[in-house]
């Protein structure tokens, strides 16, 4: 049986992560995706780095402080 080798998650340094950061929230239009707050915003990986969800623009969405603590069972 072979097992598979995973793959290296893509993570960026703090100023490219600064970059895509600012282009989600941009893509967002400055809100909370679920509840449309424009203040306390945060972003959120929906896969999970921990999971190798990647530093890219297409796993990251915008969220409130409230909503994304909600994702994440109350903790962050």
């Amino acid at each position: 049986m072979r097992l598979r080798q995973k793959r290296p998650r893509l993570k960026l340094d703090p100023k490219e992560y600064a970059i895509v950061r600012t282009r989600v929230l941009e893509r967002d239009g400055w809100r909370c995706q679920e509840c449309g707050a424009m203040e306390g915003l945060e972003v959120h990986h929906m896969k999970p780095r921990g999971r190798l969800g990647d530093d890219v623009i297409d796993n990251l969405i915008t969220l409130c402080v409230g909503c994304h603590g909600k994702c994440h069972g109350g903790r962050r």
